[in-house]
């Protein structure tokens, strides 16, 4: 399976992840308008991958067969205390 990776101009650190060539008006109409603009980075063939950044290729096939995409947030930050 072949997958899109898009990055959030408007939030540092998120990627949207769909099907290869799917598209980006069958995403939830809020996470359109918090995430922006996308800008395509990359496309992945998950079939020769174990493992994304912070997601298995099994897991991510999951979500991008239902509910059809993956929304990648940056990690949560440690409060110093």
């Amino acid at each position: 399976m072949l997958c899109d990776v898009f990055s959030s101009r408007r939030k540092a650190d998120t990627y949207l992840y769909l099907p290869h060539g799917g598209d980006f008006e069958e995403v939830p109409e809020a996470l359109r308008e918090s995430f922006g603009t996308p800008v395509k980075v990359l496309t992945v063939n998950l079939a020769k991958r174990e493992q994304l950044a912070r997601i298995s290729s099994a897991e991510l096939t999951r979500h991008l067969n239902d509910p059809g995409f993956y929304l990648q947030l940056p990690p949560a930050q440690e409060k110093l205390k």
